[in-house]
């Protein structure tokens, strides 16, 4: 069930997410995850800021009644599942912009001032590090 990845900050994309309350997939019958796990890796390949978070996917994130879900996650960092996304560019460059201020964080926390508007209002539940609590 586990498949190694790259242990770095990362933005694990909800491959199988809904595309919107409404609909589980486009008018072409491809889910919203995977539109938006597409648009997450052409944004982070448009952009070197992005060139050391890495886009990974993986089946069900379960937080299906928000759709298009990520989960930010970094080694000794607090870690952060967001949805209600719609799957595309603007929202991949939202995710990957707070991305690369939550890489370059001691932490994981980003100071409200830094998070771009298209994250504002997205995030669902923060879980800290094995071994730690936060504050």
């Amino acid at each position: 069930m586990l498949k190694s990845v790259s242990d770095g900050p990362a933005v694990v994309v909800c491959n199988t997410c809904r595309y919107s309350q409404e609909a589980s997939s486009d008018d072409d019958g491809v889910r919203g995850g995977m539109l938006l796990a597409q648009a997450l890796r052409a944004v982070k390949a448009s952009d070197a800021r992005y060139a050391g978070i890495a886009v990974q996917d993986m089946a069900c994130l379960f937080a299906c009644a928000e759709f298009c879900a990520v989960h930010l996650r970094a080694p000794g960092k607090v870690s952060y599942v967001m949805g209600r996304f719609s799957p595309d560019d603007d929202a991949a460059r939202a995710i990957l912009d707070y991305a690369a201020h939550y890489a370059a964080s001691d932490e994981g926390q980003v100071p409200y001032a830094q998070w771009p508007d298209g994250v504002k209002g997205h995030f669902i539940t923060r879980s800290p590090p094995v071994g730690f609590v936060a504050e």
